[in-house]
C-alpha cells in the first residue's frame, strides 16, 4: 500500500469516530438548548401571569371608589383594560401549544370582559342618578367575576410553576448528558488519535526511523543497512539512498583514480613551468650578454671603418698630386673610388644594422626585467604625448582622429611604448595611393572582439578589462603572414618597411606582462586594426 492510501486511511478511521462523537455532541446540545428555552419560556410566563389581575384590582377599587362618591368619573379607565388586554394576549400566545392553559387564558379573558361591562353598566347609572342600588355592594368584597380571574389564574400559575420545575429538572439531566457525551467525545476522540499515532509509529514510523538511519549512514561515509521492503515511498527512497552510496563509492574511486592523475600532471606541469622560466631567464641573460658583447667589436668596426674611409680620402689626394702616368692614376682611382669606396660603404650599413639590431635584443630583454610603477594612466594624454613626438614625415603621413579613451591600470612608460610602436606601425604601412587615416579609440563597455585574424586570442571588455584599439586603411596585411606578425624580428613586406621587426614583439611583451593581450584583425589592401586589452582596475599581483 503506497504511503499516501495509509495516510488516507489513518485519517479517515479517526475523522468516522470522530464525526459520530461530535453527531452525538451536537444532538445532546440540541436538547440542552431546546429544555433551557421551554425552562426560559416557563418563567416569562410565570413573570407575565403574576402581574395580570393587578390592572383588574385597581379598577375594582375605583369602582368601589366611584359607587361610595356617586362619582362615575373613577370607572370605565381605558388605559386600564388596554393594558389588561396586552397582558392577557401576550400570555396567550405563550401558552399557544398547551391547550388546557390556553382554556384557562380564555375563560379568564371572559370573565375580565364580564367585569368590565358590569362596571360599564355601574358607570351609566351613576350618570343618570341611580348609584343607590349599587351602595350595598360596595363594602362587599371583590366581584365575583374578579375572583374568578383570581382562581383561574392561581390553577394557571400552579400549573405552570409544575411545568417550570419539570423543565428544570430535564434541563439539568439535559446538561449532565449533555457534559457525558461532551467528556466522552473528548475522551475517544483523544483514544482514537493515539491508537492511530501508535499505529502509525509501528508501521511508517519505523520505516522512517530506518531510512533516517540509512541517510545517516550515507552522509557519514559508512556501509547502509539491508534495503526496506514494500512498495511505497519510503521503500523508493531507501532503494534511491543505496543508489546513491553505490554512485559515491563508484565516484570515489574515480576522484581518487583522478586525485592521482592530477597529481602527476600538476608535478609535470611544474616542472615544464620551471624547465621554461629557467630557460627564459637564459635566454634574457643570453640575449643581454650577447647584445652586450657585441657592443664593443662593433664600435672598433665603425670606428676602424671610418678611419678606413679617411685613410682612402688621403691616398687618393697623395695619387692626384703624385703625378703618375694616365693609366696608372685610371687604374688606382677606379679600385679606391669603386671597390674600395663601395665594401666601407657596406661595412658601414650593416655595422649601423647590427647596432640596431643589438639595441632591440636590449630593449626585448629590457622589458622582461623591468619594474613597473603601476597606477592609474591617463591613456588620452599618454597618446598626446605619443603623437607630440612623432617625426614630421610621420606625423603629416595621415590624418590622425583620437576618439574618447578611459583610462587604464599600468606602467606609464611601458604603456606609452605599446600605443608608440602601434601607432609608428600605422603611420609607416599607410596606401600611398589614398588619403591616410589613422583611428584610435575604445570599445564601448558592452563591447568585445573576438578571436581576431591573426590567430591571437581576442578580448572584450568588462569590469577589470578595457580594450584599446588603433585603426588605419593602409596595405593591410596578407594572411599568410599574421600568424608571424608579433614574433621578434619579422618584418611586414619583406625588407620594404623600416625598422627592425620587434616593435609589435615589444608590445605584446608588454601588455602580456600587464596582464592583458594584443591582437590584430586586417584585410590586405584595405587596412588593419590593432587591439589590445589593458587592466581598468588594480591587479591582485600589481
Amino acid at each position: 500500500m503506497k504511503l499516501f492510501a495509509k495516510g488516507l486511511l489513518l485519517i479517515a478511521v479517526p475523522s468516522v469516530v470522530e464525526l459520530a462523537l461530535l453527531g452525538v455532541v451536537f444532538g445532546t446540545q440540541g436538547e440542552a438548548s431546546l429544555a433551557a428555552r421551554r425552562a426560559e419560556n416557563t418563567q416569562q410566563i410565570l413573570w407575565q401571569a403574576t402581574s395580570l389581575v393587578d390592572p383588574l384590582l385597581r379598577e375594582a377599587a375605583r369602582v368601589r371608589t366611584g359607587i361610595v362618591l356617586e362619582d362615575p368619573s373613577f370607572i370605565d379607565r381605558h388605559a386600564v383594560w388596554t393594558e389588561f388586554s396586552d397582558r392577557i394576549t401576550l400570555l396567550a400566545r405563550m401558552v399557544a401549544d398547551n391547550p388546557v392553559q390556553l382554556a384557562r387564558v380564555d375563560r379568564m379573558r371572559d370573565a375580565a370582559y364580564a367585569w368590565r361591562r358590569q362596571a360599564g353598566d355601574i358607570a351609566d347609572a351613576l350618570r343618570m342618578g341611580r348609584g343607590a342600588p349599587f351602595a350595598r355592594a360596595a363594602g362587599n368584597g371583590l366581584p365575583k367575576e374578579i375572583e374568578t380571574v383570581s382562581g383561574m389564574l392561581g390553577e394557571f400559575i400552579a400549573e405552570e410553576t409544575r411545568l417550570d420545575e419539570a423543565r428544570a429538572a430535564m434541563l439539568r439531566e439535559t446538561r449532565a448528558r449533555q457534559q457525558d457525551a461532551l467528556i466522552f467525545a473528548v475522551v475517544g476522540s483523544m483514544l482514537i488519535w493515539a491508537f492511530t499515532a501508535v499505529a502509525f509509529a509501528r508501521n511508517v514510523g519505523a520505516r522512517l526511523a530506518a531510512l533516517r538511519a540509512n541517510a545517516g549512514r550515507l552522509g557519514e561515509g559508512a556501509a547502509l543497512a539491508p534495503p526496506l521492503s514494500g512498495n511505497d515511498e519510503i521503500a523508493a527512497l531507501d532503494a534511491v539512498l543505496h543508489q546513491t552510496s553505490a554512485r559515491l563509492r563508484k565516484a570515489d574511486r574515480e576522484q581518487a583514480a583522478l586525485k592521482a592523475q592530477l597529481q602527476a600532471r600538476a608535478a609535470d606541469l611544474a616542472s615544464a613551468n620551471e624547465h621554461l622560466r629557467q630557460e627564459s631567464q637564459d635566454n634574457e641573460m643570453f640575449i643581454y650578454s650577447v647584445s652586450h658583447d657585441l657592443r664593443s667589436p662593433l664600435v672598433n668596426l665603425q670606428g676602424f671603418s671610418k678611419e678606413l674611409q679617411v685613410s682612402c680620402v688621403d691616398l687618393r689626394a697623395q695619387i692626384d698630386a703624385a703625378g703618375l702616368p694616365e693609366p696608372e692614376h685610371r687604374a688606382m682611382a677606379e679600385v679606391l673610388d669603386g671597390d674600395i669606396d663601395e665594401s666601407l660603404r657596406f661595412l658601414l650599413q650593416a655595422v649601423a644594422r647590427a647596432a640596431a639590431i643589438i639595441e632591440a635584443l636590449l630593449r626585448i630583454s629590457r622589458a622582461g626585467r623591468l619594474e613597473y610603477r603601476w597606477q592609474r594612466v591617463n591613456v588620452a594624454r599618454l597618446v598626446e604625448r605619443v603623437l607630440g613626438g612623432l617625426a614630421g614625415e610621420l606625423a603629416q603621413a595621415a590624418r590622425i582622429d583620437v576618439l574618447e579613451l578611459p583610462p587604464a591600470w599600468g606602467d606609464p612608460a611601458a604603456l606609452e611604448q605599446i600605443f608608440g610602436n602601434l601607432i609608428e606601425n600605422a603611420l609607416r604601412h599607410l596606401d600611398t595611393t589614398r588619403q591616410g587615416r589613422v583611428e584610435i579609440g575604445a570599445l564601448e563597455a558592452s563591447a568585445g572582439a573576438g578571436k581576431g585574424s591573426g590567430g591571437e586570442a581576442g578580448g572584450g571588455t568588462g569590469e577589470r578589462t578595457r580594450t584599446y584599439y588603433v585603426r588605419d586603411n593602409g596595405v593591410g596585411i596578407a594572411r599568410a603572414y599574421l600568424p608571424k606578425l608579433f614574433r621578434a624580428f619579422q618584418r611586414l613586406h619583406g625588407g620594404e618597411s623600416p625598422g627592425q621587426g620587434t616593435g609589435l614583439a615589444l608590445a605584446r611583451r608588454i601588455a602580456e606582462r600587464h596582464g592583458g593581450h594584443i591582437w590584430v584583425e586586417s584585410t590586405e589592401g584595405a587596412g588593419s586594426t590593432f587591439f589590445v586589452a589593458l587592466p581598468a582596475q588594480p591587479l591582485r599581483s600589481a
